[in-house]
């Protein structure tokens, strides 16, 4: 199986049983081998008393771009560290997206950054996260 297939197999299936990601508002862009874009718009929900987006949602956000990113392979992987800046705010109506990128790959740990854009460009955040195989796959495959 090529390896974007196998990315867009993988995606698939977590897509299916992610919950939190859905309940959110999130809707998965595009994913390829140790890649994933994932978007939000936000919402009067998403917003904190300061009348902008909520930095956990921001995190969230970064965080399910990871998860997709570093899950692409097809084998099941976990978040064992994860760090996040905010460097301007979000605000009701803005359309984010979420770009994760794999940095490094050795054994069974990973290293991943995530860029969360509004539409215009403007980056508010970046994420660093740290991924750790864990036994198990997203779905059957078949061997070669």
């Amino acid at each position: 199986m090529q390896a974007d297939e196998r990315a867009r197999r993988a995606a698939q299936a977590m897509w299916a049983d992610d919950a939190a990601s859905e309940w959110l508002g999130m809707e998965l862009v595009a994913v390829s081998e140790g890649r994933a874009v994932l978007q939000l718009t936000v919402q009067a929900h998403h917003c904190n008393g300061h009348g902008t987006c909520h930095g956990g949602v921001l995190f969230s956000l970064a965080d399910s771009a990871f998860a997709f990113a570093c899950n692409s392979r097809n084998q099941a992987t976990v978040a064992q560290h994860a760090t996040i800046s905010f460097t301007a705010p979000g605000r009701q109506g803005d359309v984010l997206q979420a770009e994760a990128r794999e940095v490094s790959l050795t054994g069974r740990s990973g290293l991943y950054d995530v860029t969360v854009r509004r539409a215009d460009g403007t980056v508010l955040a970046e994420f660093r996260g740290m991924s750790r195989a864990v036994p198990g796959h997203l779905f059957e495959e078949e061997e070669a």
